[in-house]
């Protein structure tokens, strides 16, 4: 069963070792370093800490940590809206983790922030988010075209 809890239960060392992945990494944005080291872990749960990077929670199956979601609200005329975002440590991948993980997620933004939209954002070449995201109940909105640059490639 999956759960979220407050990132004080993400123990760094754990954070670093499923971060620490370059299959998740190629997924991220150019803020999510690779390789992902321990001091980038406690740099990271200090700034969730501070609610500094929006409502972060770890992830967990059972007792075992798996990886971070997060709902990041927005401001000024958007503010009744959130961007989610989400990984789970490859040795877990394939297991309907992720799309637990986006449910609990969306539901925490609509019930507790009271919010009124959540959408998510998604390299094209991410098909497993992509899907995780429709059986959460997303829709695709949008292909912003050539509207991202990661390890020197331009994407949609």
């Amino acid at each position: 069963m999956i759960r979220l809890k407050s990132v004080e239960s993400v123990n760094p060392q754990d954070l670093a070792l499923q971060a620490n992945n370059s299959a998740i990494a190629r997924n991220m944005r150019d803020i999510f370093p690779h390789p992902y080291t321990i001091e980038n872990a406690r740099h990271f749960l200090d700034l969730a800490r501070q609610k500094l990077v929006g409502h972060v929670f770890g992830i967990f199956e059972n007792e075992t940590f798996i990886g971070i979601g997060s709902i990041i609200p927005q401001t000024d005329i958007h503010r009744m809206n959130a961007e989610i975002g989400y990984w789970i440590g490859e040795s877990y991948w394939g297991n309907g983790y992720g799309t637990q993980a986006v449910r609990l997620l969306v539901r925490y933004a609509f019930d507790e922030l009271k919010l009124i939209r959540v959408y998510a954002s998604v390299f094209e070449s991410n098909k497993a988010s992509m899907r995780v995201l429709e059986k959460s109940g997303f829709h695709l909105e949008v292909i912003i075209k050539s509207g991202i640059i990661k390890n020197d490639v331009v994407m949609d």
